[in-house]
């Protein structure tokens, strides 16, 4: 059987085994789901589908979420992606993360990866890698198997949920998902993936999960977008040469700490933060106008 509950363990496996880090990932699901492997990379595939069909229509997207609040920005700045100062393979990749974001948020299917409120980071990242470099789909399948891995372990240890740990839990995971599948994608060893994510997580940690009116748009869509560019200089940095001072599961131990930290307010209930601003209550107040 093959086991882990913490990056260490995981890396330590794959060090072990002479393999990446998606094939313990990969044999850890065929064991607990008594499934085999054909089907679990199937299931995968049907995944990375409904991934790239919300990018595809989150970059022509003009409709508005019922709230109004958000819809047309993906379109808007996947159309300036040429002009801008980040360059436009990185532009491309906040416009897809944000798209996903907004297909969310007018009840379109996507994958919650790890929440739907992180959905667009990772398949956003993976996306445009595969542009970048010209990646199969195979290989994307496999990077995606290495972003389930990290999950798991940030959900064993620490949380996945912003109604339990902020948004550091939801965005802050989800940027460290990515940031790991695209160095292993770009040849990087398992001790690089989980440096990748221990840069990533740190960046966003105390990150707290404000919704105005209880909804997951704003600033949760946008926050994605943010969050992709931040994956992938976090893995550029690791490619690099840079080194996380701090290891990546003490990193996620402080995420669990500042995440218990954090008052009720700031969880996901809409009583503090972005949601209490003038602005956010008045459209509380127009969207609930009972409440």
């Amino acid at each position: 059987m093959i086991n882990f509950n913490t990056m260490g363990e995981l890396i330590a496996l794959a060090e072990e085994k002479e393999l990446p880090i998606h094939e313990i990932v990969i044999a850890r699901e065929m064991h607990d789901s008594q499934r085999s492997r054909e089907v679990i990379l199937a299931g995968m595939q049907h995944n990375w589908e409904i991934m790239q069909a919300s990018i595809e229509r989150g970059i022509v997207n003009t409709e508005h979420s019922v709230s109004g609040l958000t819809g047309g920005d993906s379109k808007r700045l996947y159309a300036y992606r040429a002009k801008g100062y980040m360059g436009k393979q990185t532009l491309a990749a906040a416009a897809y993360a944000v798209g996903i974001s907004e297909v969310n948020a007018v009840m379109g299917r996507i994958v919650a990866c790890p929440t739907a409120g992180s959905c667009g980071i990772v398949p956003a990242a993976l996306y445009a890698a595969r542009e970048e470099r010209g990646l199969t789909d195979e290989a994307i399948v496999r990077a995606l198997f290495t972003a389930a891995g990290i999950g798991m372990v940030v959900d064993q240890n620490a949380s996945i949920a912003g109604a339990e740990g902020g948004c550091q839990a939801e965005c802050g995971t989800a940027a460290g998902m990515a940031a790991g599948a695209l160095v292993e994608l770009a040849g990087g060893t398992p001790a690089m993936v989980g440096n990748a994510c221990a840069l990533s997580i740190k960046n966003l940690l105390g990150l707290v999960c404000d919704p105005v009116a209880g909804l997951v748009e704003v600033p949760c869509v946008k926050r994605n977008g943010f969050a992709v560019v931040e994956a992938m200089l976090a893995a550029d940095m690791t490619l690099a040469g840079v080194q996380s001072f701090i290891p990546v599961d003490e990193v996620i131990e402080a995420m669990n700490r500042i995440g218990k930290a954090l008052p009720k307010s700031l969880r996901e209930t809409s009583e503090g933060g972005l949601a209490v601003t003038a602005t956010a209550k008045a459209v509380e107040k127009r969207i609930y106008p009972q409440g």
